[in-house]
This record gives structure tokens, sequence and C-alpha cells, in this order.
């Protein structure tokens, strides 16, 4: 590709000294050889962009089937950013990191996003995406600082809030887990949101043994998405432990068949037959960074 590149640009190169020399005199021959360089260049950005898109896709696939330890961190949801010519050059940086975080580059979107922020330093944007990098490689304080930033110029970011709320639950914060993701659920309609808020204070309450609770939380989750396939993996747990052992079946039988290569379902699966084996699973909780 380097090849080519170089090729077109050389071509171009000669064809503007020609129309310069000829002082932009009419020559259809020289007309016609300016548009198929054009139209070579703007086909191979056409294929280009589709590469990328297909690379992106069979990236999602590989995550889905590899066999990794599940993560309880949100699914990404950062808007891809616009990007527009400025004289500083931030919103360049801001693309590549939203496509590497999109692409499990998180070290590699830290560093742009970084960049990003150097060059526009009040970017609410910027931050809340430093923040997703950051939170997805287990970098919590930092984090938080980050998403605290964009609640503080955004107080209605639900995803923000959502994310907030999740690095307290993992830090054992419950009280300030619980204020952010009610907060999250009372002030928007995003669906995705609402899902992950949900979520996360199913999982809160199964921390504080109040069983009956979690449970509600899990079962609106799944309403809201059901290829959550962690939601049927918490509810089973927190049937089980409220002592209802086959519904705790039956909740980890449901997220087992939502699709075999995600590795909750796999936990699912493994849950299910070791209650079959007349066996008692272990705590999910303890499980989850195994």
């Amino acid at each position: 590709m380097a090849d080519s590149v170089a090729d077109l640009r050389a071509t171009f190169e000669r064809l503007k000294q020609e129309i310069e020399s000829r002082q932009m005199r009419d020559d259809p021959a020289l007309k016609a050889s300016l548009m198929d360089v054009y139209r070579t260049v703007d086909g191979s950005l056409g294929q280009l962009t589709r590469l990328k898109d297909d690379i992106r896709d069979l990236v999602e696939k590989w995550k889905a089937r590899r066999n990794v330890s599940p993560a309880m961190v949100p699914q990404f949801a950062g808007a891809r950013p616009i990007v527009h010519e400025d004289h500083i050059g931030a919103s360049t940086f801001l693309e590549r990191g939203w496509s590497k975080i999109s692409l499990g580059d998180y070290e590699g979107a830290e560093e742009a996003l970084s960049r990003a922020l150097e060059l526009a330093p009040n970017s609410t944007e910027g931050q809340s995406l430093l923040g997703w990098a950051q939170m997805l490689q287990d970098k919590l304080d930092a984090a938080l600082m980050n998403f605290q930033y964009v609640l503080g110029r955004e107080p209605a970011n639900a995803l923000a809030r959502i994310n907030v709320g999740y690095i307290c639950l993992k830090k054992g914060i419950f009280g300030e887990a619980i204020e952010h993701l009610s907060k999250a659920l009372r002030q928007d309609e995003d669906a995705r949101a609402k899902l992950y808020a949900n979520f996360y204070l199913g999982l809160v309450y199964t921390e504080r043994e109040m069983y009956e609770d979690a449970q509600i939380f899990f079962e609106r989750s799944i309403t809201l998405g059901p290829n959550l396939v962690e939601a049927y993996f918490e509810l089973g747990h927190a049937l089980w432990l409220a002592g209802e052992r086959s519904r705790a079946v039956v909740a980890w039988k449901r997220g087992a068949s939502v699709n075999k290569f995600n590795p909750w379902s796999v936990k699912c699966a493994e849950m299910a037959a070791t209650s079959d084996r007349g066996e008692t699973p272990r705590r999910a909780w303890l499980s989850r960074g195994e």
C-alpha cells in the first residue's frame, strides 16, 4: 500500500507540473489523466474504509470467542468523535483514541487521548474517552477523576455517571455506587445507561446480601438487554444465595443458551453443571477475576 501511495503521489506531482507549465490551458488528455488519478484514490479510500470496518468486526468476534476471563466493565459506548480540521490537531488524536479503544488497544488509546488533552485541556469528550481507556485497564482512580470532571461539566451525562457507579462498586464504596446508579436511572432515558444501572445495582445489593432486591435489578437488566449474559450469571448467583437453587439453575441454563462463544455463557454452563452434579457453585464475586 505504501508503494501504491508513493506511485499515486508521483503521478499527481507530474500532472501538477504539466498543468502549471501549460498555464492551465485546456488539454483533454491531461484532464483525463487527472480524473483517472482521482478515481483511483477515491476507489482506494472506499476499499480501505470497508477493510477497516471488516477488521473491526473481526476483532469484535475474536474478543467474544477468545478464552479469557470475563470482565464486568461496561461495554464501551463512547460516540465516535467528529474529525475536523483544527489548528492544534486535537480532534485527530480524539478519533485515534476512540478507534484504539474500539479495537481493544487501551494503552494506545490512553496515549492518544492524553495527547489530545494536552492540546485541548477543556475537552469533556476527551476526558470521557480517556476515562474509558483507563477504566478498561483497571486504572480506577485515574478513570474516576476523569469521569468526575465530565460530570462536573455535564451533570446529565448518564454514561459517565454509570461508569462512576461501576468504579465505586469495584472499590467497595457501595453507598456512593447506589447514589450514582440510582440517579442515572432517574435522569436518563438512554436504554444502555438503564441497562448497566440496573445490572450494577444488582451487584451492589448482592454484595450487601440483599438478594431479593438484587434479583429485581438483574431481571430488569435482562429485560432491557437479553444478550447481557453476565446478568443471567449474577441472577443465578443471587437466587442461589437466597436459597432458591432450582431457580438459580434455570437462570444459569438460560444464560448458557444465549451465546455459546460468550465467556459468561461458558461460566453459566459450568455453574449449572456443577449444581446438577450436586456440588455447590463458588461465590460468583470471588470467581470473577479468575
